[in-house]
Parts: C-alpha cells; structure tokens; sequence
C-alpha cells in the first residue's frame, strides 16, 4: 500500500519568487491545479487524506477531499519550514547567498538540522498511520518537506536533484521499507507543465 504526495498548488508567492509566510493561500491558477490533482486522485483507493494546516496545503487538501469523499487530518508537523526573517523577500533580493542553501539557517527561522529532523518524523507518523488503515493515503505537503523526505530521509538526492517538486506533483512511495517510488512529481493531470518553483 502506497503514501501519495502532493505539493500544494500555485501561490502568489510561488509564482513571483518570493519567500513565503505560513499564511499564503492558493491564487486561481493554484485553485485550478488543486481541482485538476483532486480529480486525478478520485479513484487510488485511499481512505484518508492528511495536510499541513498552511492555507496553501489545506487548500489542496480540501479540493481533493471534496472530489473523493475522504475525511481530511490536518497536522502541524507537515508544514514547511519556518523561514524566519526571510519570508517576504524576493528570492533575487538574496545576492551574497542563496536563502535555501544547505549552510544558511533563518534569523527567528527553523534550522535545517531542526527541519530534517521534523520531517523525519513525519514521515515516520505516516508511514505508521499507513500502517494503522491498511490502505492508501494521501499526504498534502510542501516543497522543501518533499526534498527533505527523498534527499534525507530515503537518500535519494541524486534523484531529486534531477527532477524537483512542481506545484501539484504526485509522487507515490510504498510505505514498507525500502520505501521503492512507483511515481516522482508527475504533473499529467495539468495542460501546462509546471514551473518547479521554490517554498
């Protein structure tokens, strides 16, 4: 039985390259994306579906709830990371260094250390709620946790340095170890392909 992740859809922020708070929803090509994954999604057999509670994700997660019937789970420890005094800024504001880089933490923000570590056990909390049903489940997320699940948690970096998580990508994991990926940021239910974007 199988883990679906889904990054949420398009933000403003999403597609003028800016940091994004927690508080950023949807814009209306991110609405249409949502509908387009939700109704994909219709019929994989899952029983449930579970999201961050950033408006982004829940946004997502609620179009997909409404198109396959499934009760919706928010949890905090599927948000992205907290970028701290970054957020707001341009990404072409960084010009001394890069806000995503692997030795750059946010002022007030989350640490990279403190983020792996979260997403580690998310990913556990899922894959243990896998478990529990005994079915499919649908997972709504964010970017950097994306990257964190494949490069961290499953080492996959060579793999997610190649391909990159788009706004409404699916990726299907087994939830039994090794965790083998059947789909990687497949973005078929859009007309358009997806720019990668960033947080």
């Amino acid at each position: 039985m199988s883990l679906i992740l889904v990054r949420h859809g398009e933000t403003a922020g999403n597609f003028a390259r800016v940091v994004q708070g927690p508080e950023i929803p949807l814009n209306e090509t991110g609405l249409q994306q949502a509908e387009r994954v939700a109704a994909r999604l219709r019929d994989e057999g899952a029983v449930r579906v579970l999201t961050s509670d950033h408006p982004r994700a829940l946004m997502t997660a609620e179009a997909i709830a409404r198109h396959t019937g499934l009760p919706l789970l928010q949890h905090a420890i599927l948000r992205e990371r907290d970028m701290g005094d970054f957020r707001g800024r341009a990404y072409s504001t960084f010009t001394e260094f890069h806000p995503l880089a692997p030795d750059v933490n946010p002022p007030n923000g989350e640490t990279w250390d403190a983020f792996h570590l979260r997403v580690r056990e998310a990913f556990a909390w899922l894959v243990a709620e896998r478990a529990r049903v005994a079915a499919p489940l649908i997972v709504v997320t964010h970017g950097l946790v994306l990257r964190s699940v494949f490069e961290r948690v499953l080492d996959r970096a060579p793999l997610v340095a190649t391909v990159g998580f788009a706004n409404t990508g699916v990726s299907i994991l087994e939830a039994a170890p090794p965790h083998a990926h059947s789909l990687l940021n497949c973005v078929r239910h859009l007309d358009t392909n997806a720019e990668r974007g960033e947080i």
